[in-house]
């Protein structure tokens, strides 16, 4: 009887040739690994313990407990109105920024003459530094010398008075984020993901009698439904991260109207210097962000539609 000898058992670790790929995978991440061990997993911990403290920067934290929250949820009046004014100029921007992205990028994808100059000039907004975004605009929108509001009273429009005004500061800051956003990186996803959509089923849902929208509802959107969602994760929390432009055009005015939640938090520490508070508000925005990612990937299951899942 011939017995069969079973092959030799690899140890946990492999073959020679996956032991030197794993080692070469560590190798090309040490760098991104030491620098969130050094620079951001201490700071994560100290404002995780500071968030329980009263601290200044002048004396030593001095622990107690919840009351950073309570205050936050109870006792400070900026709290919930500036996670309001985030809340309004969020669902504004990414509502209006993923669609304008899409309508661009639809259109630059057409088989149009001077197409590469076309996605160039919608690009070339969005390389703008943030400060001379802000600073162009504050006085584009200026109410009385501005551009925006000169041209409006040509054609016989008396133009609001966008950033100093409250009722349109927030609305005017919206206009600034999609005009920086719109041709952006979120455009050029949508571009990638419009160019991934199988030639054939256009061809055969033509062939069929299907209108350009009824392509478009029916093959389209659900073809590029993982880039609309991976837009939609990274729309929401970047308009939740609002601080610079507010910061830089408007400093959180007129009134409050543009004090928004970073803006709130950036002046406790480092106006009013209560790092210990500034923590607290810290990490319930991370849990703000967490929960509004979570619910998004749970209801993503109900209109995401993945070809090889």
């Amino acid at each position: 009887m011939t017995s069969i000898t079973p092959p030799k058992r690899r140890g946990w670790l492999g073959s020679p040739l996956q032991r030197n790929e794993a080692l070469e995978g560590y190798l090309w991440i040490s760098p991104w690994v030491i620098g969130f061990l050094l620079f951001a997993l201490g700071p994560i911990i100290a404002s995780a313990y500071l968030s329980f403290t009263q601290y200044k920067i002048a004396g030593s934290p001095v622990w107690i407990g919840l009351a950073n929250y309570r205050e936050a949820f109870f006792v400070d009046k900026q709290f919930w109105s500036s996670l309001s004014r985030t809340g309004y100029y969020s669902i504004a921007l990414v509502t209006l920024g993923l669609s304008g992205s899409l309508i661009a990028a639809i259109l630059l994808n057409q088989e149009i003459k001077g197409r590469a100059f076309y996605r160039a000039l919608y690009y070339l907004p969005s390389l703008t530094p943030v400060v001379a975004l802000a600073l162009l605009w504050r006085w584009l929108l200026q109410p009385q010398v501005g551009l925006v509001n000169f041209l409006l009273s040509k054609v016989g429009v008396d133009g609001p008075g966008w950033l100093a005004d409250s009722n349109w500061a927030i609305p005017a800051l919206v206009v600034v984020g999609l005009w920086a956003s719109i041709g952006g990186g979120r455009m050029i996803i949508f571009l990638a993901g419009l160019q991934g959509v199988p030639k054939e089923l256009y061809e055969s849902a033509q062939i069929d009698g299907a209108n350009a929208i009824q392509r478009f509802l029916r093959i389209t959107l659900p073809m590029i439904s993982p880039v609309i969602f991976f837009n939609l994760i990274l729309g929401v929390i970047g308009s939740f991260s609002v601080f610079s432009i507010a910061f830089i055009a408007t400093e959180g005015g007129p009134n409050y109207a543009t004090w928004f939640y970073m803006l709130h938090l950036y002046y406790n520490a480092f106006s009013y210097f209560q790092m210990g508070y500034a923590s607290a508000l810290a990490w319930i925005f991370f849990v703000i962000i967490f929960i509004l990612s979570f619910i998004q990937i749970k209801l993503s299951n109900r209109w995401v539609y993945y070809e090889f899942s």
